[in-house]
């Protein structure tokens, strides 16, 4: 019997799929991955019956990266990362999953691909592909498009197989190229700088991404303009009105407000002396208030964190389970506009028995569903909607999302509120005001969509022309309030407006910058930048390569999009924007300096204490002052490193030899300029002690402490340092022993005084 490889995105999937078109007949049998089985059954395709086998991946189960002597943070000079060679492999994770699709695939004529229609599905299915193509000559390649893990979507995807799309999977190669060589040239720089240089705790990674960074600079634009803002006063003048009956009405000036006070009391007092208002028009028109479009994933996102308190990380989370469970519409779609050939009517029907909606569901089929829709698609998934109702128990977050899905696209398909607005202008004094007051005739889709309010403001009686003094002439002062900080729900809107990610992955990025602790949420539930935070920012704002605005990023997604299109070449657009990364890399090399100053005002200057003379050390790597550490894993960029003991300290300054001093005595650093003293701050035998370094450059190995510096014989203005360690050694060893012992020495820095536990230069 022919034999058909079928292969999932993830177990849940292909155990969902495999039931539906089984019929709950599929059999079950472990593959190598126990986290990934196989399900059997037989099944009618291409008009003869064929054995379906279905297994599944884990996500992703090949990783861009580079080869091993690139690996090496410390080794290896950051620049060089935009050049190395990378290979894509199958990640060690994914051993056993790539075993059971080797076995299977050979004893199968076909193969089809299950994975999400999406970008990132596409690349895996490929990844997948690549696997299988070597090991079956004359394999057939399928790939199932659906949008839902039903029945009759699963069918229709078996009937209608279509080619996998090269195109978005050369996208997504594209992306992960990038990613890889622009993170971690950035963050193995800035990593190992400001650890240098700021004390941050060895295994903490100060990552860079070309999302994650536009992002944290919208969160650090917003509260820089709140903390910068200067609020100014204002006047404005307010009438209110009760008339005879009792009824109130509050009017308001059409000049809004005024910045200056001599004209606002100028205009008051003209109006007070001449106080009698005159109604010049009254209006009465039909007022709708619009239903909303249909559910994408961004707008899912945005509701979720305004009206449920979700981040989006766990929206997305609970909205695949919902997928997963054959509830839901894929989560993971740019479209808001519900095609024609969707049967809408079946849909409402299953939410007709509801306590809490299945009322308005049955409204709905009495009207015929007619949805509203938006403007946008990206031609692979419907909008976000309902595809049953739920027969088993659901957790609470499951629920509340639920909830929202089904009264969004119940609202969808409804209609609009209506309601009679009457709008009355007034005149006093030839000064013009407003009242407007609404009545609801009709509430819709009000009656369901409870996130939406309408209110009702009923306004008096008046007639054209009618006179009257008002019951309250005031003139007000005000002062402008400084803008609010971004919301998670205003943080995604301004991520989709800038082109910054996907609609699939702005909940990563946001969720990222808060690992890394750059930002925070608040009690308010609004993001506030931490100290680290502003200090990248700032620091790259000042270097003026916009690396924390979305320019380059949204220009990259626009890139990625044309590939995906066919507009575009991929090895062209990769090489154009590594070109582009790498003159911004060397470019921020340079002027690393205006990063260093930017994190001084946020941690303090750097080097507080001093670093002890260093162990022999091959060579620094490059430009940028960053010689060999520890080694890390840079399997991933954004892991934190492996570090199995206490590091040497980090590119110690050295002792040097003859060096000329200034009319004070103070010697000659490397650069040629005057070294800097400083004084160790940490308790320990050298607390107290002073010390000279470099005051200009920290890539300046300059290093000496005071009480080791003598006179020169030679004169001229110039001090002799100890030429090597052992003199500096022997001559604290006379000074500060009279014992025939052998003083212990720092295993770090072979001083004496102390021992490696509480050497000044782990501070550092």
């Amino acid at each position: 019997m022919h034999r058909v490889l079928n292969v999932a995105e993830k177990n849940d999937a292909a155990k969902s799929l495999a039931r539906l078109l089984s019929k709950n007949s599929a059999s079950m049998r472990e593959g190598f991955s126990r986290f990934n089985k196989i399900y059997e059954f037989n099944y009618q395709l291409f008009n003869q019956p064929v054995q379906m086998i279905f297994t599944s991946v884990s996500g992703h189960i090949m990783n861009c990266d580079f080869m091993a002597a690139h690996k090496n943070w410390a080794q290896t000079d950051p620049v060089i990362l935009f050049d190395a060679t990378v290979q894509k492999k199958v990640t060690d994770r994914a051993l056993d999953i790539e075993k059971t699709i080797k076995r299977e695939v050979v004893k199968c004529r076909t193969l089809i691909i299950w994975t999400d229609c999406d970008r990132e599905g596409e690349n895996i299915g490929y990844e997948v592909i690549n696997l299988c193509r070597p090991l079956k000559a004359n394999l057939k390649i399928y790939r199932a498009r659906f949008s839902e893990i039903t029945f009759n979507s699963a069918t229709r995807a078996l009937a209608n197989l279509v080619q996998p799309d090269e195109r978005v999977s050369a996208a997504v190669d594209v992306r992960q190229e990038l990613d890889l060589r622009i993170g971690a040239a950035f963050t193995r720089f800035q990593t190992l700088r400001l650890q240098r240089l700021f004390g941050f705790d060895s295994k903490q990674v100060i990552s860079y991404g070309s999302c994650q960074f536009p992002t944290l600079g919208f969160i650090v634009e917003r509260y820089l303009q709140r903390e910068n803002f200067i609020s100014e006063p204002f006047w404005k003048i307010a009438v209110e009105h009760q008339t005879e009956a009792g009824e109130f009405c509050e009017f308001t000036w059409e000049r809004n407000r005024l910045f200056e006070h001599q004209p606002c009391l100028m205009i008051y007092d003209m109006i007070m002396d001449e106080p009698l208002a005159k109604v010049m028009d009254v209006k009465s028109k039909n007022k709708s208030k619009w239903r909303p479009v249909a559910l994408d994933t961004v707008e899912m996102e945005k509701l979720a964190s305004r009206k449920l308190r979700m981040t989006g990380k766990k929206t997305m989370e609970i909205a695949e389970k919902l997928y997963m469970k054959g509830l839901i519409s894929y989560p993971r779609t740019e479209t808001n506009i519900f095609p024609t050939e969707i049967n809408l009517q079946p849909l409402v029907q299953n939410q007709a028995n509801d306590q809490r909606w299945g009322a308005f569901a049955q409204r709905v089929l009495n009207d015929g569903p007619q949805p509203r829709n938006g403007k946008n698609t990206d031609k692979a998934h419907p909008p976000i909607h309902p595809t049953r109702y739920p027969d088993g128990q659901l957790t609470d977050d499951e629920n509340k999302l639920y909830e929202l899905i089904v009264r969004h696209f119940l609202a969808c398909v409804s209609k609009d509120a209506q309601g009679d607005e009457t709008t009355i202008k007034i005149s006093i004094a030839n000064e013009n005001f407003n009242a407007s007051g609404l009545i609801i005739r009709e509430k819709n889709y009000l009656d369901v969509y409870v996130y939406d309010k309408w209110s009702e403001k009923e306004l008096p009686h008046y007639e054209l022309n009618q006179t009257f003094y008002p019951t309250k002439i005031e003139m007000a002062q005000g002062e402008t309030t400084a803008p609010q900080l971004l919301t998670e729900s205003d943080l995604i809107a301004l991520m989709e407006k800038h082109g910054i990610g996907t609609d699939a992955t702005h909940a990563e990025h946001i969720a990222k910058i808060q690992d890394r602790l750059y930002t925070k949420m608040n009690s308010e539930r609004r993001f506030e930048p931490e100290k680290l935070g502003l200090g990248l920012c700032e620091g790259y704002d000042k270097m003026g390569h916009a690396l924390s605005k979305p320019h380059l990023r949204a220009e990259l997604e626009n890139q990625l999009k044309a590939i995906c299109e066919g507009r575009a070449n991929p090895a062209d657009v990769l090489r154009e924007q590594i070109d582009k990364y790498r003159q911004v890399f060397i470019a921020t090399s340079v002027q690393i300096q205006k990063l260093d100053d930017s994190m001084t005002k946020y941690f303090g200057p750097p080097g507080q204490n001093p670093p002890p003379p260093p162990p022999p050390r091959p060579p620094p790597s490059g430009p940028f002052g960053d010689p060999p550490q520890t080694s890390r894993n840079n399997n991933n960029q954004s892991a934190r490193p492996q570090q199995p003991r206490p590091p040497p300290p980090a590119r110690p300054l050295q002792q040097e030899q003859i060096r000329p001093t200034n009319s004070t005595g103070v010697p000659k650093c490397n650069c040629d300029a005057d070294a800097k003293e400083l004084t160790v701050k940490k308790d320990g035998p050298n607390k107290g002690r002073s010390f000279f370094r470099c005051g200009n450059n920290d890539n300046c190995n300059f290093f000496a402490w005071k009480d080791d510096v003598t006179p020169s014989n030679a004169g001229g203005g110039q001090r002799q340092f100890g030429d090597n360690q052992a003199n500096s050694l022997r001559k604290r060893q006379q000074s500060d022993n009279d014992d025939d012992v052998k003083p212990r020495k720092c295993g770090l820095c072979k001083q004496t005084g102390h021992t490696r536990r509480n050497c000044p230069s782990l501070n550092l």
